[in-house]
């Protein structure tokens, strides 16, 4: 068995990671830590979190001594870091506390897993810093072309950037000190447990509250989306078989303009809540005005990964898209404590401050 220690397990795709992870019963050990911002939700995990491999640790990722002493405590051996600020809006208004948790947080990672694991008699034979990362580092597309592993870095927005720093940061590692790591670079993710400040969520949360579904601009802008639990299993793939210093993209080879996301979405919707054509929630469709430094297109080319490791997409845009409105209906509680905020009570009477 091994130890791992995931960071930012409590959120969306961190959750989903752990809960895909745990599926191969006695084969990994894994300690979730997570300072449970307004994005981290335990309620994701309430399936696992009396599983006897998996334990919660709340921590920051910037914390050098929370850090070092979850390393001794737990001896691990495999990190893979998903803590980060995502929403580019956010960042476009708070773009400090992007820089902090992205940049000084995954090299506060990397020093420690350094330090420690360089300590170890056996230094870092079997040991894996996985740094998961996203598409949105290549900046913007146009109309045509994919990004591979050897587009260059052109980072749009502060998230981006940060981002981009920080997956500079994991490479020089690599080269500087030998280092045992490994990137991804994904593309739009979607699924279970995502935050509804994020467009499929939030889509589906404001039709059932009969809110504006705001669309940027003239909704024209290009995505290539993943199913979330495609993009874990990816993720499992590369940890397992990936190369060290290597750098894997993930895509889900489904390409959407934003206001046929919409439309689908609506679709799909108006269906499972059986609403009439005059009552349709496509007539909630609002636009906006656009933000700025809002990339065109981004679309992945996931040829590497699935030539070397063999992985590819299982689930269509279609297929993953009803089984995530179904769980969102069959889920409204969550969807309620998240957007409420009601669950962030809950951990200060269990965690308080610390």
């Amino acid at each position: 068995m091994r130890n791992m220690l995931v960071t930012g397990g409590a959120g969306f795709i961190g959750s989903n990671f752990i809960l895909e992870a745990l599926k191969d019963q006695g084969k990994y050990n894994i300690i979730n830590l997570d300072i449970l911002s307004y994005a981290g939700n335990l309620e994701n995990l309430t399936s696992v979190e009396e599983h006897p491999d998996y334990h919660f640790e709340k921590g920051d990722v910037c914390d050098k001594e929370t850090i070092t002493a979850l390393l001794q405590k737990y001896n691990i051996e495999k990190v893979v870091h998903f803590a980060a600020e995502s929403h580019v809006d956010r960042s476009i208004e708070t773009p400090e506390i992007f820089l902090k948790t992205n940049v000084l947080g995954t090299f506060t990672l990397l020093e420690c897993a350094r330090q420690y694991w360089s300590q170890l008699p056996e230094g870092y034979q079997n040991k894996t810093f996985l740094h998961v990362s996203t598409d949105e580092v290549y900046g913007s597309l146009g109309e045509i072309g994919l990004f591979t592993e050897e587009t260059s870095y052109k980072p749009n927005s502060p998230y981006s950037a940060s981002k981009a720093a920080s997956d500079h940061l994991a490479r020089s590692y690599v080269h500087t000190y030998g280092f045992p790591v490994l990137v991804t670079n994904c593309s739009n993710n979607y699924g279970p447990f995502q935050f509804p400040e994020k467009l499929i969520p939030l889509l589906i949360n404001n039709i059932l509250n009969n809110k504006p579904l705001p669309v940027y601009g003239e909704g024209k802008n290009i995505r290539d989306w993943l199913y979330v639990r495609d993009h874990c299993r990816a993720i499992l793939c590369v940890l397992e078989n990936g190369n060290i210093g290597e750098q894997y993209n993930i895509g889900g080879h489904n390409e959407w303009t934003n206001i046929d996301i919409v439309r689908l979405i609506c679709k799909y919707m108006d269906e499972q809540l059986k609403l009439p054509e005059s009552k349709s929630s496509s007539n909630l469709i609002t636009y906006v005005k656009d933000r700025p430094g809002h990339d065109l297109r981004y679309a992945i080319d996931a040829t590497k990964i699935k030539r070397e490791l063999g992985w590819v997409p299982s689930e269509t845009f279609e297929t993953g898209i009803q089984k995530t409105i179904n769980w969102y209906l069959e889920n409204k509680e969550w969807l309620s404590h998240t957007t409420n905020g009601s669950y962030q009570n809950y951990y200060k009477e269990m965690y308080g401050n610390r």
